[in-house]
């Protein structure tokens, strides 16, 4: 469990993710819970496991409450059917009176959109504000890339804040071809890193063929805006608009963390709304590609080479040994 950070809030999903009356099973801190929006746009959640024989929740459907007012429901089981309120409450067969909560609803923060928990730890960080402040400087453009990956929390930590990898990971979709590290700003549980990445002169046939690759600047500039644990932000301009593409880490298990991405873009053209889906896309292919990679690392290699820049890694696991008190050293670079 001290692995998982208990204390610190985790972003569970967008309201975007969750269809109307469309169960979605979630993990944290080896508990899956289910949820759901019902028709007022209420957001519920429940343990995922039917307290009569453990069916999952999430592999049934919502119904309107029989006393529900104005579009509110319940989860039905898929087993015998039984249906539970948000309280985790139901009305067994043969009876007509609701029984006392038999499932302990998660506590869920839900701030606009967002739907944050601890996960029934006492929170020792808040809720990073910056969320909200994105919400409502820029447009949402959507999800993607959502992945359940087996891999503990720190490992993905670790490569999410090495600033080397980009022209090796990444070398095949971006072209990226150096990364000119500039500046590291440490502010305890947030940083800030920035640097550029020069890419490859496309040739214009190759660019008829892959007409996304006209929305890559020549050299991406990148401003990383971390929060420890469970947010990276990247911040960066294209031809056509500011965007914010905010990654978010989930510790489902010990060794399993969930991972995805919420986009955001500020439009100075009216073609971003098109190419909308193509930045989506750029999001899900970086993240597989760190899957990938991931997959093929060995965990317990010791780490013979320090690489220049290796502050965001650093950060990580300065932060990560003492967690929630931040320490120093002071990393600004």
């Amino acid at each position: 469990m001290r692995s998982m950070l208990p204390g610190a809030p985790w972003l569970l999903a967008h309201k975007s993710m969750l269809l109307v009356n469309q169960p979605l099973k979630v993990t944290l801190d080896g508990q899956d819970y289910v949820l759901w929006q019902d028709g007022t746009g209420s957001v519920q959640a429940l343990p995922n496991r039917c307290p009569h024989m453990g069916a999952m929740l999430s592999e049934g459907w919502c119904e309107l409450l029989p006393d529900g007012d104005d579009g509110q429901s319940g989860i039905v089981c898929p087993f015998h059917a039984l249906q539970f309120d948000g309280a985790g409450c139901t009305v067994l067969p043969g009876t007509q009176r609701k029984t006392l909560p038999q499932l302990q609803p998660p506590e869920l923060m839900i701030q606009g959109d967002f739907i944050w928990s601890y996960g029934g730890h006492e929170p020792q960080i808040p809720i990073p504000s910056i969320m909200n402040e994105i919400a409502q400087a820029y447009d949402f453009i959507g999800p993607t890339a959502d992945y359940s990956v087996e891999t503990d929390l720190l490992s993905m930590l670790l490569v999410m804040h090495d600033y080397n990898h980009q022209n090796g990971t990444h070398r095949d979709l971006f072209q990226i071809t150096d990364v000119q590290f500039h500046q590291f700003v440490d502010h305890g549980h947030q940083s800030h890193a920035f640097y550029d990445m020069p890419t490859e002169t496309y040739h214009w046939t190759e660019k008829l063929r892959k007409p996304d690759l006209m929305l890559l600047p020549k050299t991406i500039q990148a401003h990383l805006e971390n929060y420890f644990p469970g947010l990276v932000i990247l911040h960066t301009e294209t031809p056509l608009g500011k965007i914010a593409q905010c990654h978010f880490f989930v510790p489902e298990s010990e060794q399993r963390t969930r991972t995805y991405i919420l986009l955001f873009a500020q439009l100075q053209h009216s073609l971003f709304k098109v190419f909308g889906n193509s930045f989506l896309k750029f999001g899900q292919v970086a993240v597989e590609q760190d899957v990938d990679i991931l997959a093929k690392l060995y965990g317990d290699a010791p780490q013979n080479i320090k690489l220049n820049n290796e502050v965001g890694m650093d950060w990580v696991r300065r932060n990560f040994d003492n967690f929630p008190k931040v320490v120093e050293p002071h990393l600004s670079k």
